[in-house]
């Protein structure tokens, strides 16, 4: 049973926009969760949900900072796409 845990929401201006970052994360759920932290991710409508389970604050702390990371890229790379259909 987890002692600690935090839901990160992320709301953005479109449901597109949320969906694709939503997509482009989820792709690592299963893939960096250990023993000591488990995450889920869902999205409902234009908001992005992202769950962390962990035993510990130091696993919490952790997961928190990749997931963070993780939106960050993909919320940045979503904003390069942009720009490039924009310039076409």
């Amino acid at each position: 049973m987890s002692s600690h845990d935090a839901t990160l929401e992320f709301d953005y201006e479109t449901r597109s926009r949320a969906e694709l970052v939503a997509e482009a994360v989820a792709r690592e759920i299963g893939e960096i969760d250990d023993e000591r932290s488990r995450t889920t991710i869902e999205r409902e409508e234009s908001r992005v949900l992202i769950e962390i389970d962990a035993d510990d604050v130091v696993a919490l702390r952790a997961a928190l900072n990749t997931w963070f990371s993780l939106i960050d890229v993909a919320e940045r790379t979503a904003d390069i796409g942009v720009d490039v259909l924009e310039a076409r």
